[in-house]
């Protein structure tokens, strides 16, 4: 009886272990684990005041060693946060500076935000300006047309040495500075059509396109010789302007030279030829322009001799 009743013990427990669930054994297999604490080789010490540095080290050493130094080399100072505060341009400038987007102009707006920037192109074209906005140094063509700008100021293009094109057409220009484009030294062409200039200022001995259209230049609007200089002219464009002359001399580069609709009522012989020099040919001079003049062609006919064609106008 005894021996069945360890039997039936021994059954039961061997069912209760199956049934209970699997788990993994965890071996603690360490040559410290039966070592008192104060016997360890690096015992822990626990210091309230020094934990807090200890985090801030870890936290610090967080970071790679070269944005460290560049987050811990310098404190926040009050000149770094006035420069954080002040709006930068895309050139690292202030927008009080002279970068990219140009110096303020009338309106407190730099002039690249005010026109329109392309490159080293300003259009500044139908902005109601009555002044020649602060340009960009880089600055190689500037179109303002449409505009109410009345005078052109000795320095309104002052070391501005890249500009090729300057069109100011459709404002109310009436003052010129003799001196406003004579230091331009790349300027290549020049449009003043549709103003109120009554004199021509000195120009540049570079320019190629000249154009003063539709002005007031009468007959003293254009200084003798005004052109003489001016080597690489090819198109001078000079119509309703109430001229009574045909200013000379005109430079061996001109290639087109439209007069029309002016008050010019005869032409020596000598205008675009040489009177004692019958071998002598003017090729690139092909397009004069002098109809809407009370003028007739056909009284100096020695006069377009050397010319490859001959000019457009009254010929009765």
């Amino acid at each position: 009886m005894q021996t069945f009743i360890n039997i039936f013990l021994g059954f039961f427990i061997f069912e209760s272990v199956g049934a209970a669930p699997i788990t993994d054994t965890i071996t603690y297999d360490s040559e410290f684990y039966d070592i008192p604490l104060e016997e360890l080789p690096h015992p822990f010490v626990y210091d309230e005041n020094k934990q807090f540095d200890q985090v801030k080290a870890k936290i610090g050493t967080a970071l790679p060693p070269i944005i460290q130094e560049i987050y811990s080399s310098a404190p926040l100072t009050e000149e770094t946060e006035d420069e954080a505060s002040t709006p930068k341009l895309i050139d690292g400038s202030s927008a009080q500076g002279s970068g990219v987007l140009g110096l303020q102009t009338q309106d407190g707006l730099p002039t690249c935000l005010l026109c329109t920037c392309l490159g080293t192109t300003v259009y500044c074209d139908d902005r109601e300006l009555d002044a020649v906005p602060p340009l960009p140094k880089k600055t190689t063509y500037f179109y303002s047309r449409y505009n109410r700008i009345r005078k052109i100021s000795r320095n309104d293009f002052a070391n501005l040495n890249n500009l090729k094109r300057i069109d100011l057409t459709a404002n109310f220009i009436s003052d010129i500075h003799k001196d406003a484009f004579r230091r331009l030294l790349q300027l290549q062409e020049l449009v003043l059509r549709d103003n109120r200039i009554r004199q021509l200022p000195e120009l540049p001995s570079t320019l190629t396109f000249l154009d003063v259209s539709k002005n007031r230049l009468g007959h003293k609007g254009i200084r003798n010789e005004a052109f003489k200089d001016l080597n690489e002219l090819q198109h001078l464009y000079i119509t309703d302007n109430n001229l009574d002359h045909i200013p000379l001399p005109l430079p061996e580069s001109l290639q087109a030279l439209h007069l029309q609709n002016n008050n010019i009522q005869e032409m020596h012989e000598d205008t675009f030829c040489k009177m004692r020099d019958f071998t002598y040919v003017r090729r690139a001079l092909e397009d004069i322009r002098l109809d809407g003049n009370p003028i007739n062609l056909s009284k100096t006919p020695y006069a377009y001799m050397c010319l490859p064609r001959l000019p457009v106008g009254n010929l009765i």
